[in-house]
């Protein structure tokens, strides 16, 4: 017998698991590369561009439902400012939690609450997403209220005026406290 013809069949015998192994390896390499990459763009699709988040409460009725789910646009401010009547989620100054509000007034406007209506820069707003003569009153034992939005801060209201803890209450909120708009 021939010794090199026997240590040639040997090494293709023992060549074929290591040629086997290594692909397996590369394949699970390349499945756990693309899992950690998708884990990653859904992190950042969740945390910068679009969430989705569920109302709780009715501060927003009728326009936004009590467990209703909606998406949640992260990335629309950084395209454009917050704008009136633009329904965004920002951090709660009265509470450590999160609210759903609609934008009535933006940086330089004045809000006043008098007799029931509101106004922003002197004039009567026209809320066509509220029902007709739905009224907005000011805090509890005030008759009127009036309020100046400074640089970079906004007036937000729910749309369930009687039941809504919003600037009326806390004041304007700051651009930062805003997280995004709600897409209904």
């Amino acid at each position: 017998m021939n010794l090199d013809a026997s240590l040639d069949v040997r090494t293709e015998q023992t060549a074929a698991p290591r040629s086997l192994l290594r692909k397996v390896l590369k394949q699970a390499g390349t499945i756990l590369l693309i899992f950690v990459l998708a884990c990653g763009v859904f992190q950042l699709v969740t945390h910068y561009v679009l969430q989705s988040v569920q109302i709780v409460g009715a501060s927003m009725s009728p326009t936004l439902h009590d467990s209703g789910r909606y998406v949640l646009n992260r990335w629309i401010y950084h395209v454009r400012e917050p704008q009136p009547t633009d329904i965004v989620v920002l951090r709660d100054p009265a509470e450590d939690c999160y609210a759903v509000k609609r934008i009535i007034a933006k940086g330089g406007d004045t809000v006043q609450v008098k007799n029931g209506h509101l106004f922003v820069n002197g004039k009567l707003l026209n809320e066509p997403y509220l029902p007709p003569d739905t009224p907005t009153y000011p805090g509890a034992k005030v008759g009127e209220q009036l309020w100046v939005c400074g640089v970079n801060q906004y007036f937000v209201l729910g749309d369930n005026r009687n039941n809504s803890a919003d600037s009326r209450v806390y004041g304007t909120v700051s651009r930062q406290s805003i997280l995004g708009m709600v897409m209904p």
